[in-house]
């Protein structure tokens, strides 16, 4: 249940934004997820329908863009990608001493709408 909650939140910003802009309606939702986020697209895309009926976002499609893990040592600075995301020891220097620099991303990075004072 963790995705409904966090997807109620990412439409509540796409429905605030999109009516600052004057949009009549949705189109797309461009999200950036991290792969140490531990959100699934699918229970997003599955929660994002739900919540959207009746709203201008109705039908929107949305975009998963995913981040890969990217880890720092502190010992030695060395930066490198974990082959599995709980491999946190330095390939270099080989100590326990990585922080995460990248994956933990959670954000929308666009949202395409149709303007209201389009004309037919």
């Amino acid at each position: 249940m963790h995705e409904m909650a966090v997807t109620q939140s990412l439409l509540d910003i796409v429905l605030k934004e999109a009516e600052a802009a004057g949009a009549k309606k949705v189109n797309a939702v461009n999200l950036v997820i991290g792969e140490l986020s531990s959100l699934v697209d699918d229970s997003i895309q599955f929660y994002f329908d739900f919540l959207t009926k009746d709203t201008i976002a109705e039908g929107a499609k949305l975009n998963f863009k995913r981040v890969p893990a990217k880890m720092k040592c502190r010992a030695c600075g060395g930066e490198f990608t974990p082959n599995t995301p709980d491999e946190w020891i330095c390939p270099q220097c080989e100590k326990w001493q990585a922080e995460v620099i990248a994956g933990k991303e959670f954000y929308i990075d666009s949202i395409e709408v149709d303007d209201a004072d389009k004309s037919s």
